[in-house]
């Protein structure tokens, strides 16, 4: 992986983490599309730049994660249908994983769906992360169940989740964010442990060398991330979904049509990226 590569999947990362357009897919497609979706180290570096976009939640929301010992338990209680799911359905998923079709399709149909949430949901009763109870808590988390299909997104799918319990857009996606620390996060530390147990020995050069790039990716994703949430509320308190909508059906032709093409993204006989068995671990989406 050159520094551009390297450079160019940091910005997808923290860009398209927390918003509803399927990080997984993005990472997919432009690791495919670059020629380096086989490249061992490569799966490593996306598992691992993905804490740099999580740090940015817990720096933008930091006074939140310490204000009630309640906070940590609804999102404990959010985390549950994941843990269940993923562990369950993982071997199910990772067949769908090796298809940019299924991306494509997963795209589109989001897309479509995000040009109606505001209309379906508009009369939210619920604007603060507080008020969430842990019965809303545990439904929000089924949604995120959603995003095992790649594509999906974790975040639109959380977010609509919430949005169908009465959240307001900008609480249903504050409490997605949140959400995404400790499902992130602990699906990080296996896929990591699962990296080291297959690759035991790498050699001292190389490991420099990985270290290097994996903190210039860190701290380009951390910084994208955090403009990238604070930018995604604004906007969505004054636009809403639709605009999300339409490029991820945009994005989604796109792929089906590079799919059918034959000539840039087609099945491989591979396993799939690490990246994405990740986030089929924590129940995420892109």
């Amino acid at each position: 992986m050159s520094i551009v590569q390297l450079v160019i999947l940091a910005i997808i990362e923290g860009l398209t983490e927390f918003l509803p357009v399927s990080s997984t897919g993005h990472m997919v497609i432009a690791s495919s599309l670059m020629g380096i979706d086989t490249d061992v180290f490569v799966k490593l570096f996306e598992i691992v730049i993905q804490l740099g976009a999580i740090l940015a939640v817990v720096v933008l929301y930091f006074k939140r994660f310490f204000r009630s010992i309640n906070f940590y338990y609804k999102l404990v209680v959010g985390v549950i249908p994941a843990i269940i799911l993923g562990v369950g359905l993982k071997k199910y998923i990772d067949v769908l994983l090796e298809s940019p079709l299924i991306i494509g399709i997963a795209l589109l149909v989001g897309g479509v769906i995000l040009l109606f949430v505001d209309e379906w949901f508009n009369k939210p009763t619920i604007t603060e992360e507080k008020d969430i109870s842990y019965l809303t808590a545990f439904k929000i988390g089924v949604f995120q169940c959603l995003a095992m299909v790649p594509g999906v997104s974790r975040s639109a799918s959380s977010i609509v989740g919430g949005m169908s319990q009465k959240l307001n857009r900008t609480a249903a996606a504050e409490f997605s964010f949140f959400l995404a620390v400790p499902t992130m996060f602990g699906a990080t530390l296996k896929d990591l442990w699962d990296f080291h147990k297959e690759n035991p020995a790498l050699p001292a050069a190389e490991i420099h060398h990985d270290v290097l790039y994996i903190l210039i990716g860190s701290v380009i994703a951390f910084i994208v991330a955090l403009l990238a949430i604070k930018s995604f509320i604004t906007f969505l308190e004054q636009k809403g979904f639709k605009v999300f909508g339409y490029y991820r059906i945009l994005a989604g032709l796109a792929v089906i049509i590079l799919f059918f093409s034959g000539n840039a993204l087609h099945n491989k006989d591979v396993q799939p990226p690490a990246k994405a068995q990740m986030e089929i671990k924590a129940g995420k989406a892109l």
